[in-house]
């Protein structure tokens, strides 16, 4: 008697709403992998937030990333942020939702968002360097990444 697959027990969505479902994926998570490759290539049109808080920040953070924690994003503290740009937030990684609660904030103030996979932790797995400190820095090409 063949045992039958848990993983078949729910049918897959047809291709189409596959596609739909993962397009929206998509467009609201990016991983370190691509984030990487863009930083490093001065690629324009998105800016780097780190939602964690300031100490965290100073012990190391995403090169090109600024500092902005969750619990400070309302209204008037985002007033000066560019609308036309796209907002990669971030925190620690799986065990924190500091992203989560950011990009939620961000998003529900009207401005475009994604979210980084795994936040920091998984940018340091790739093999990613991080910058100290209070300044942003920058990140200089590499040939780290995650095979994707």
């Amino acid at each position: 008697m063949s045992t039958p697959s848990l993983v078949l027990a729910h049918p897959p969505a047809a291709p189409a709403d596959a596609a739909a479902c993962l397009q929206a994926k998509l467009a609201c998570y990016t991983d370190a992998a691509d984030l990487a490759h863009d930083l490093a290539a001065r690629a324009p049109g998105f800016a780097v937030i780190d939602a964690r808080a300031p100490a965290a920040y100073r012990d190391g953070h995403i090169p090109g990333a600024t500092s902005f924690p969750h619990r400070t994003m309302d209204a008037a503290s985002t007033a000066g942020l560019a609308r036309e740009l796209v907002y990669i937030v971030y925190c620690d990684g799986i065990g924190c939702n500091a992203s989560t609660q950011g990009a939620w904030k961000l998003a529900r103030l009207g401005f475009q968002v994604k979210e980084l996979i795994g936040g920091l932790d998984f940018w340091k797995r790739d093999g990613h360097p991080t910058a100290q400190g209070e300044a942003p820095g920058a990140l200089a090409a590499s040939g780290a990444g995650c095979g994707c």
